[in-house]
């Protein structure tokens, strides 16, 4: 599953920073993240970083987007391409 920033969300601007893919954006009102980005820092550490640095705990998986270990590795691994390739998926907002 990628991740979620609900909206008790207190823009406290930890997070973006943090994620490996860049999956997470200033929305109009609080963070977002990006599901195409989001690997829940598979690949990359062995927990989502924006959840251990979150101080009001507002980042729970989306249930929107089921995925398994296995497609976060095969996100990951897309993403990897991708940035090698220099170039970076547009995120539509």
């Amino acid at each position: 599953m990628a991740l979620l920033i609900t909206d008790e969300c207190i823009n406290c601007d930890v997070c973006e920073p943090e994620c490996p893919n860049q999956a997470i954006y200033l929305g109009k009102e609080i963070y977002e993240i990006d599901p195409q980005r989001c690997t829940e820092c598979v690949g990359h550490f062995d927990e989502p970083q924006c959840v251990q640095v979150c101080p009001v705990a507002c980042i729970p998986l989306n249930p929107v987007f089921i995925e398994s270990r296995e497609t976060l590795w095969e996100k990951y691994q897309r993403l990897q391409v991708e940035q090698a390739a220099g170039g970076v998926t547009a995120r539509v907002l």
